[in-house]
């Protein structure tokens, strides 16, 4: 526990002053974060064979032109989007069948649109508005955070098998104090509070949990507890990224939806 708080600490006193910049600092940030998170991708060893090494070039560069080709705008384009198409599926057809499969392939952009379009939605959001970047963060650290302390102190009824240190005690805790605490953040950097943004706090702070147990399925596939010790006590990029990245995703959504 001691060094889980220590190891948040630390990352929240280089993240929040990079989120406050803004900028090429930013970007620069979540492009080095983005590449961390798609070495433990490839890293992986039961959902894919291992990459030829120019395929893991194409598919780094595939991954930083989709989080920076737009980093000073507010809308993707579709060359950030279908850059990664060609560059990913169309090596398959020069390799040996063993070598690079087209499901090796399919996995791989599939990392890559995950990881890419997080990190490029990040950046979009914090040019926007930082306050609203603030506000999807306390979703999904305090949920995460309520659940877990819940969870590790009177948590009996387990959720899934896919996760199982993860129960219904530590889920509701999460989602209340989340949410409450999500709301408040909201109406005090934001905007005001009408019950509209109270039940998009109140879904988002669900969504994060369920994104947090699909990565927890990545890694239970492949037979690992974390997706890298980068951060002790947390994991890796990936597991820190996790309830985030589907609150942004969502997030998103909600926004052009209504």
């Amino acid at each position: 526990m001691k060094i889980r708080i220590i190891s948040a600490v630390i990352a929240l006193a280089v993240i929040i002053p990079l989120i406050i910049i803004g900028g090429i600092p930013f970007a620069c940030a979540c492009g080095i974060l983005a590449a961390l998170g798609f070495k433990e991708i490839i890293d992986l060893k039961k959902s894919h064979q291992p990459y030829p090494n120019v395929v893991k070039v194409l598919g780094m560069f595939s991954l930083i032109y989709l989080i920076l080709i737009n980093y000073q705008r507010s809308i993707m384009t579709y060359n950030a989007i279908l850059v990664p198409l060609v560059l990913i599926l169309l090596p398959t057809i020069f390799y040996k069948k063993d070598q690079y499969k087209t499901n090796d392939a399919l996995f791989l952009l599939g990392s890559i649109y995950l990881i890419g379009l997080f990190f490029n939605l990040l950046i979009t959001i914090r040019n926007v508005n930082v306050n609203v970047l603030i506000y999807l963060l306390s979703i999904s650290i305090l949920t995460d955070t309520f659940a877990y302390a819940v969870g590790m102190l009177i948590g009996k009824h387990k959720i899934t098998k896919i996760s199982p240190n993860k129960s219904w005690e530590g889920f509701f805790a999460g989602l209340i104090g989340g949410s409450i605490c999500g709301m408040i953040v909201y109406a005090s950097l934001v905007a005001k509070l009408d019950i509209k943004i109270a039940l998009v706090t109140i879904l988002l702070s669900i969504v994060g949990q369920l994104g947090d147990l699909f990565y927890s399925k990545v890694k239970r596939e492949n037979e690992i507890k974390d997706f890298s010790n980068i951060m002790p006590g947390h994991g890796g990029i990936l597991d820190r990224i996790d309830s985030l990245s589907f609150i942004v995703f969502v997030y998103i959504i909600l926004l052009w939806s209504i």
